[in-house]
């Protein structure tokens, strides 16, 4: 089968479009023809060589969400059936034609539902879902600022927000098109956070006050910035760092403003499978109902990630970016 992998770390050329063995399902897994593998910052992260919570031994198929069809089941594995849609969040390994994954990852799509929206809904929608709820502690009624708001994760982060009940969400992105994106989503209000003086102008959009919870994407000088937009006894949540750089922080300077700093992984929620199936479900739901809308970027042909991640890397996409592994064959 064709396959992504890189052998080293460094840069987009490091990826490497070439044939690798095909997988068979060990007793317990399901063999997933995979139609379509969601693009994460993530993946940037581990073909980058930076600080990553799991390690990536080369050389390493990247990809940690897919949609497909089930090809074949393990020993011990009855459902779902061989042909069904499924959609599933593997951690690595979805930049292939194929793939192996845990039977308890697997979940059937609703009959129509289409496996580029589905594979652009696993993580980022998870994550957003998992990281307002349970990192953020969203109440009802509270004010949130999402950075990054015109990306695969931010308009996800923006609808859900509003569909949870936040007051007010202040969208945060670098151009003018991709603030008028956030607010086709549903954002109330838009800054631009790489204006130096950014953290002044969401308190002017809050009266004074900031925001109650952040979702901090960026990393660098950007999270200190952040920090003055946040609220009394306001929350930030760590998601990554787009820009490369890591950030410290004083502690002293969280004690008199009673601020929490938290972080999300949302791989460690594997642990919590009925939680993961439970939040999909709904997520769903949500777009059946027309609640929900995909935000896709570029859907691009495996043979193309390098390009690819170079779009991604530079933020010069909008909305989620998902490989076709398929469309060379």
């Amino acid at each position: 089968m064709k396959a992504v992998r890189f052998h080293n770390t460094g840069g987009p050329e490091v990826l490497v479009y070439e044939d690798v063995p095909d997988p068979t399902p060990k007793a317990g897994e399901v063999l997933i023809r995979v139609e379509a593998a969601g693009m994460n910052y993530a993946d940037v992260m581990r073909r980058r060589g930076d600080d990553y919570p799991d390690a990536s031994p080369p050389p390493f198929i990247l990809g940690v969400e897919v949609a497909g069809t089930v090809a074949a089941l393990g020993e011990g594995v009855t459902s779902p059936a061989i042909g069904t849609p499924v959609l599933a969040t593997p951690g690595a390994g979805g930049y292939a034609q194929y793939i192996c994954v845990p039977a308890a990852m697997v979940i059937p799509l609703p009959e129509g539902f289409d496996t580029v929206n589905a594979a652009a809904l696993v993580a980022h929608g998870l994550t957003a879902s998992i990281a307002l709820r349970k990192s953020g502690r969203l109440v009802e009624g509270e004010t949130v600022l999402i950075e990054g708001a015109a990306g695969g994760l931010g308009s996800f982060f923006v609808q859900l927000a509003k569909l949870y009940g936040a007051g007010k969400v202040i969208a945060a992105a670098s151009t003018p098109e991709k603030r008028a994106m956030a607010e086709k989503f549903g954002a109330d209000a838009t800054v631009d956070y790489t204006a130096p003086d950014w953290a002044d102008r969401v308190k002017e959009l809050t009266g004074g006050r900031g925001v109650d919870l952040i979702m901090e994407t960026a990393g660098g000088d950007n999270v200190n910035q952040a920090l003055d937009a946040l609220a009394p006894f306001g929350r930030m949540v760590f998601l990554g760092q787009s820009s490369g750089k890591s950030a410290q922080i004083d502690p002293w300077r969280l004690t008199t403003q009673n601020h929490t700093v938290t972080g999300i992984y949302i791989g460690a929620y594997a642990a919590f499978p009925d939680l993961m199936a439970e939040t999909m479900g709904e997520l769903i739901g949500f777009l059946m109902a027309g609640k929900l809308s995909i935000n896709i970027g570029k859907v691009m042909p495996l043979s193309q990630a390098v390009e690819a991640h170079r779009l991604l890397e530079n933020r010069l996409t909008t909305g989620k970016v998902v490989l076709k592994p398929w469309d060379d064959a």
